[in-house]
């Protein structure tokens, strides 16, 4: 269990991690002014570092250099002062070389002595050596420099040793490379100075060692700065953020505290004023719309008694009609048409208003769409002979079933088949029902004259019609589709339109499996597959 949880956790954990780098801004500027001041910093040490060793490194070669000419002339007036009689040349180097080691033993630094030259021996093993030298510590590019006669060469080197007492110890060094001629053979010898560096090294260590302290307590003083001075921005903002949120959920009397007159404060001054602006229009805005929405119930119902009077004149004028003359029967049809249509308006009225003032209920019982289709289609089929049109149902042979208000669904469904018949243009109109595990769903597609770009959105807007001058054949109010849409955000639904000049459009109700369960997607398709096949 636990190796399957630890990956787990580890993908959380950076999920977090993501989520926090993406929404804190101040996160991103101190970890930016971090990267950018250890950038910097890393740069300005190696550089200060660089300098601070080349100016050690330099002052030492020139010391050992000095003290190495010093010596080797030292040595050149001690071999000038030897008598010619004296022609050993054992004897000769030991008494060059021995005050020289013990100079050297005193101030620690080694000495070697090789050659002759002439005898191309160089690189051979010293002639008289400081004990313990391992002379695997005299490069060999340096020996190669006094193959021949030359002057003094110097170069770096690692110094190795393995004699007890020797006051020169394993590490860096300068080798100083001198030459002589020694009287008793009259050849020319080359004499190594090694000079130790690791005084120069413990130096830089010591520099390297506070430079990275320095920088390191720098960086932590520059990451607290900047913390501390993008808290003072970022706090304001945050603050804002919150009271913004507070505004949009519907708090309108969250306001900003002002302090001071900078410009933060300033930005606070004009956050509250622009909030109380909106909060002074918003209330404007309700007190409008609530007056509208009293105003359309009262004349709703103040309608109803009248027109109750009125029909029940116009129910006596339509029985009556044939003992009028054809004038007078043909307004007694009128009458009577323009009585029911009106009726129907005034009942869509009332169903907005409750919409409007928010006391639509849903009575939710389990339906079959299939079925509901099935109904609406019979109860419109004269409609459709009248316009010459024909409405397929395409039934998917499995019950298509939601939780719904019977009710209102099959006014849904009823407003777009009538208003795709309105359009059809003599046209078969097509109803499609598709379900799953989380939604069920109806689809009318008709292949009229379509909705051009832009009026899928606009066709659900109360009394809103893509042609004004067009006659409604169904004897429509300009509010079923608002209705319908009203309907379906109560179920919790989508109701979608699409639409292409000239190919037609159709219209999409999805439904939930059960009420208040989210929408994710629908089993039918918006656009239809003939239409996707034309493009």
């Amino acid at each position: 269990m636990s190796t399957a949880a630890d990956p787990a956790i580890g993908r959380s954990g950076l999920r977090r991690a993501a989520m926090f780098w993406r929404r804190s801004i101040q996160a991103r500027v101190v970890a930016s002014t971090v990267v950018l001041s250890l950038v910097v910093g890393a740069v300005v040490g190696w550089v200060l570092l660089q300098r601070t060793t080349d100016g050690l490194l330099d002052a030492r070669v020139r010391t050992v250099v000095r003290e190495a000419n010093s010596e080797t002339a030292a040595a050149r007036d001690a071999l000038d002062a030897v008598p010619y009689a004296e022609s050993n040349l054992y004897v000769q180097r030991q008494e060059l070389m021995e005050p020289i080691k013990e100079r050297g033993l005193a101030r620690g630094f080694a000495v070697a002595l090789a050659g002759p030259v002439e005898d191309g021996t160089s690189g051979s093993p010293c002639q008289v050596c400081t004990p313990g030298l391992d002379l695997e510590s005299i490069p060999q590019r340096l020996r190669a420099q006094f193959d021949e006669a030359n002057v003094t060469h110097w170069t770096y080197t690692r110094i190795r040793s393995d004699g007890p007492g020797l006051p020169v110890a394993t590490g860096p060094g300068v080798v100083v490379g001198s030459q002589l001629r020694l009287p008793a053979d009259g050849k020319t010898y080359t004499i190594y100075y090694l000079f130790s560096l690791e005084q120069e090294e413990e130096t830089l260590s010591t520099v390297t060692n506070a430079l990275l302290t320095a920088g390191t307590l720098l960086l932590l003083l520059v990451t607290g700065v900047t913390w501390l001075v993008t808290q003072q921005v970022v706090t304001p903002v945050r603050l804002a953020r919150r009271v913004a949120e507070r505004l949009a959920a519907g708090q309108l009397q969250e306001r900003l505290r002002v302090r001071g007159e900078d410009d933060l404060a300033r930005l606070a001054t004009s956050f509250n004023q622009m909030a109380s602006n909106l909060q002074r229009q918003i209330r404007q805005l309700e007190e409008l719309s609530r007056v509208q929405r009293r105003f359309v119930s009262d004349v709703s119902h103040e309608l109803r008694t009248p027109l109750t009077t009125v029909r029940m004149a116009g129910d006596l004028l339509h029985d009556s009609r044939s003992r009028f003359d054809p004038a007078t029967a043909r307004a007694a049809e009128l009458l009577q048409t323009e009585l029911d249509r009106f009726e129907v308006l005034l009942a869509d009225l009332l169903e907005i208003s409750r919409f409007d003032a928010g006391a639509a209920v849903l009575d939710v019982v389990d339906v079959d769409l299939a079925d509901v289709a099935r109904r609406v289609v019979e109860s419109t089929e004269p409609l459709a002979v009248r316009r010459d049109t024909r409405v397929v149902v395409h039934d998917p042979g499995t019950p298509v079933v939601a939780e719904a208000d019977i009710r209102r669904v099959e006014r849904i469904v009823r407003n777009l088949i009538t208003n795709a018949i309105d359009h059809a243009e003599s046209r078969e109109i097509q109803v499609w029902l598709g379900g799953d595990d989380e939604a069920a769903a109806v689809a009318v597609r008709d292949h009229g004259v379509g909705l051009a770009a832009g009026e899928a959105a606009m066709v659900f807007n109360r009394f809103w019609r893509a042609d004004p001058a067009r006659a409604r054949t169904s004897g429509g109010t300009g509010l079923g589709l608002s209705i319908a849409l009203e309907d379906t955000h109560l179920h919790g639904g989508w109701l979608q339109a699409w639409g292409r000049p000239g190919e037609g459009s159709q219209f999409r109700l999805t439904l939930p499996r059960h009420v208040g369960q989210p929408l994710r997607q629908s089993p039918l398709p918006l656009v239809p597959d003939d239409a996707r096949e034309a493009s």
